[in-house]
């Protein structure tokens, strides 16, 4: 029998009624729990995190906060394993494919803990030194960083039931702000055993992380101007939740990640048997099959010299024809399906709107034919490499193919590789791969405005380099445009998001006395 995930509000685990989702198991098809939120009152789980979890939480310093967070990362450390199966099982993971996610959570949850710690006993964030305001020496003002009194809740999409969670919240605890957490129902048993366990740890003040599992039902009906929302997924339900009539009445912050036709770039001095030729290659398919291409900034656009396309094509098919596919039980498996047939369906459906105007190099929109496994019941897209020679073409700078897809698109000159990249639209992540500085720079400089990170690989840190997709907390994670305008972690930057920045004026004396209670963030 199936489990019903129950959710966690206002203090107590609550089961909603009936089903919304079925949660299933997308090598085999069999359902492994169901889902629902129907009939809980979020109103009044809202409204319990501001009342109960913020005081508390606002109550402690950075340092006290991070401990909290240090230690809820230790309650998953102890019980890794077991979330592991859960991966695997629910997502369809492979053991590196889940590491990724479980730990990827679990180290931003340390990193912020960290960094805390650093802060010390502050309670405000000072953006700026005092300036003076008149003639009188003792007028100034300063800018503070105050924590919100509301909500954070955070939507989060289907690739990372941990990761997603994990490093929102440790943001949002660190600044004392509560959680209230709405994984997507797919594959929200990660999220579900992760919360259960560190509720029942005890470590949080009651009300400062809650989690909805099922549809969000009348949750945006009650949001209010205090809260803030942090949503991972396709720019179509993030255009809903901006446009819900609540939302723009109550002017709640909305923080967005949604597409990103991400771009790997061979700089034009990048040929075969160079060390930033064999970086990209690795690069590329390495991209194209972790988690099966399901991530957010996974490489979906791939662009050449002219001359280098056909070396290229061939060094990635040659790659790519050697993944093996199948159960990621399997130790010799090293791609899984993707998390649904429903999301199969879509990948194949993109797939087929680039091929009008790319060939097929190697997979395509069928499901591959993989030993002891059903296709009309499991969920696998094969590894599918394209090529668009035609520069003028629209759907392979418009389709995020969410799946093991990437088109090769070759570029004449460095002008026009640049003016290529940008047709994404605004992107979570660039890389560039080459051994010429005077490259790098230029492409900083083109490339930086339509893009919220740039990897820049050169000989020397193309073995050292943490990956084009990997989020580091270290840095900004977000993207202009279609990529959603959000902006998340980036070490004490992610703090900004759940604090209001205000100019307190006053006398010189009380701002030293604010001072006192502040980290300077400059």
């Amino acid at each position: 029998m199936s489990e019903a995930l129950e959710s966690y509000l206002s203090g107590a685990w609550r089961r909603g009624e009936g089903v919304d989702t079925e949660l299933v198991d997308p090598v085999h098809g069999n359902v492994l729990a169901t889902a629902s939120a129907r009939g809980l009152d979020l109103k009044a789980a809202l409204n319990h995190a501001r009342k109960r979890g913020g005081p508390a939480l606002r109550a402690l310093s950075f340092a006290e906060r991070a401990k909290l967070i240090g230690a809820v990362a230790d309650v998953l450390i102890a019980d890794r394993p077991k979330y592991e199966a859960i991966a695997i099982a629910n997502s369809g993971n492979t053991k590196i494919d889940a590491a990724i996610d479980i730990d990827g959570g679990i180290g931003t949850l340390k990193y912020y803990a960290r960094l805390g710690g650093s802060l010390g006993g502050a309670t405000f964030l000072l953006d700026e030194k005092p300036v003076r305001l008149a003639k009188a020496e003792n007028f100034q003002a300063i800018h503070l960083l105050a924590p919100r009194h509301g909500v954070a809740v955070h939507i989060n999409a289907f690739n990372f039931p941990s990761w997603g969670l994990w490093e929102k919240a440790a943001v949002s605890l660190l600044a004392g702000v509560p959680v209230l957490c709405k994984p997507a129902s797919s594959t929200a048993m990660l999220t579900h055993a992760m919360v259960r366990d560190v509720i029942a740890a005890n470590i949080l003040p009651e009300g400062a992380l809650g989690l909805v599992c099922g549809g969000a039902g009348d949750l945006l009906d009650h949001v209010r101007g205090e809260d803030v929302i942090a949503f991972t997924g396709s720019s179509d339900t993030a255009s809903r939740i901006r446009k819900h009539p609540n939302i723009l009445a109550q002017g709640v912050l909305v923080n967005v990640e949604a597409d990103s036709v991400n771009a790997a770039l061979l700089a034009p001095d990048g040929a075969p048997g160079q060390p930033a030729f064999d970086a990209f290659i690795k690069e590329v398919s390495r991209e194209m099959t972790v988690k099966a291409g399901q991530k957010c900034t996974a490489i979906r656009r791939v662009f050449v010299p002219t001359e280098r396309a056909d070396a290229v094509a061939e060094a990635l098919v040659a790659r790519l024809t050697k993944t093996t596919l199948g159960d990621p039980r399997n130790e010799a498996t090293r791609m899984g399906p993707v998390i649904t047939r429903g999301q199969q369906a879509a990948a194949f459906d993109g797939i087929l709107k680039i091929a009008r105007e790319a060939q097929v190099l190697t997979g395509g929109a069928t499901a591959p034919a993989i030993d002891g496994i059903d296709p009309d019941k499991s969920a696998f897209v094969a590894p599918t490499l394209m090529c668009a020679p035609d520069a003028n073409g629209s759907a392979v700078h418009d389709t995020e193919v969410f799946g093991p897809s990437a088109t090769i698109i070759p570029y004449k000159d460095e002008a026009q590789a640049f003016a290529l990249v940008a047709r994404g639209g605004g992107s979570l992540v660039a890389s560039v791969f080459g051994d010429d500085r005077a490259f790098f720079a230029r492409a900083v400089a083109e490339l930086g405005p339509s893009h919220g990170r740039l990897l820049m690989v050169e000989p020397s840190v193309a073995d050292a380099h943490t990956g084009h997709g990997i989020v580091m907390p270290q840095c900004h994670h977000g993207g202009p445009g279609r990529a959603g305008n959000g902006e998340e972690l980036g070490g004490l930057y992610g703090l900004r998001l759940y604090h209001q920045r205000l100019a307190v004026q006053g006398s010189s004396d009380l701002m030293t006395e604010l001072q006192a209670k502040a980290f300077a963030l400059h």
